[in-house]
C-alpha cells in the first residue's frame, strides 16, 4: 500500500511553507503526486521529500525558480552540475561585489590620516586626431556600450594599420551625469585619419585645460574619485563649462580584471596657476 503524506505533513517535513508548495504546485515545479478530484487535497510521497529540500536549498543559494527547474530536468549529471556551476559562479562574482561594496563603505567611513590626500594634477592637453564612436546613451547601459565600443574601436585600428599614438578615452555631456542619459563619445588617438567605418569615425579630441585625479579600481568606485575632484575645484580653481574627461590608462583592452584598471578623471577649469 502506497503510503502518503497530506500537504500539511509534506509541508512540516521540508519546511516549506503550504503557500510555497501550493505555487510550486501552480508553476509545475514540484507537483503532488495525486490530487483528489473532488476535495483538490494534495497528497506527497515520502520520496519526493529528497527533492523537495534540493529545491529549497537551491532558493537559499537565490537561484531562479526556472533555473531550479532545468536542473531538476537534466539529462545527466554532468548537465546538471553544469548549471549548478554556472548559478555559483554567478554567486561568487556578487559576493565579491558585496565585499568591494563593504570595503568602500568602510573606507568612506573612516577620516582620511594627515597628508593623505590623494594627489590632483592641473594639465593643458593639446588637440589629438583620433577614432571615435559617440551615441546618446542610458547611464545603466553606459558600462555595456563603452565595451563594447572601445573593442569595436581597437579592431578597426588593427583593420586599417592604424597605430594608437596615447591611451583611449572618453568624453562625457554634463546630462550624462545630472540626467542618466546623454551624449558620450569613445576615442583612440590615431597616428593617421581613420576610415568611418560602422559606429567608427574621424575625430579630433578638443584641446582642454583638465584637473586630474587617478582611480584605481573598477568604475563603481569612481564616483569617490569625481567627489574629490569636484571638491577641489570647487576650492582651489575656475570650473568651466564643457563635457567631462576621463582617459583608460589601464581598462579593459589591456586586463578583464577591474581590480586593476587605472583611469584618469578630468574636470574642465581654466587655468590660473602652473601647479596643483
Amino acid at each position: 500500500m502506497t503510503s502518503y503524506l497530506s500537504i500539511g505533513d509534506f509541508s512540516r517535513a521540508t519546511h516549506m511553507t503550504v503557500k510555497t508548495l501550493r505555487h510550486y504546485h501552480e508553476i509545475r515545479l514540484l507537483e503532488p503526486v495525486d490530487v483528489d478530484p473532488h476535495t483538490g487535497y494534495r497528497r506527497y510521497s515520502p520520496e519526493q521529500i529528497p527533492t523537495a529540500q534540493v529545491v529549497r536549498r537551491f532558493r537559499d543559494l537565490g537561484m531562479p525558480l526556472e533555473e531550479i527547474r532545468t536542473v531538476l530536468a537534466a539529462s545527466d549529471v554532468a548537465t546538471r552540475n553544469r548549471h549548478i556551476s554556472a548559478h555559483l559562479d554567478r554567486l561568487n562574482h556578487e559576493l565579491g561585489r558585496t565585499q568591494r561594496a563593504v570595503a568602500a563603505l568602510q573606507d568612506l567611513l573612516t577620516p582620511p590620516a594627515p597628508g593623505d590626500a590623494p594627489a590632483i594634477e592641473l594639465r593643458s592637453v593639446a588637440a589629438v586626431p583620433a577614432a571615435a564612436i559617440t551615441a546618446t546613451v542610458e547611464a545603466q547601459d553606459a558600462a555595456t556600450w563603452f565595451q563594447g565600443a572601445l573593442g569595436e574601436l581597437f579592431a578597426t585600428l588593427a583593420g586599417q594599420g592604424l597605430r594608437e599614438t596615447g591611451h583611449a578615452g572618453g568624453v562625457y555631456a554634463d546630462e550624462l551625469f545630472t540626467h542618466h542619459r546623454g551624449r558620450a563619445t569613445v576615442f583612440v588617438p590615431t597616428d593617421g585619419p581613420v576610415r568611418p567605418l560602422g559606429r567608427v569615425e574621424p575625430f579630433h579630441v578638443p584641446p582642454a585645460e583638465l584637473a586630474v585625479i587617478h582611480h584605481h579600481g573598477p568604475p563603481t568606485e569612481i564616483d569617490r574619485a569625481y567627489g574629490t575632484l569636484a571638491t577641489y575645484v570647487a576650492r582651489h580653481a575656475l570650473a568651466v563649462t564643457g563635457p567631462l574627461r576621463e582617459y583608460y590608462l589601464t581598462g579593459p583592452h589591456h586586463t578583464p580584471d577591474p581590480t586593476h584598471w587605472h583611469t584618469e578623471v578630468c574636470w574642465p577649469i581654466f587655468r590660473t596657476t602652473t601647479a596643483a
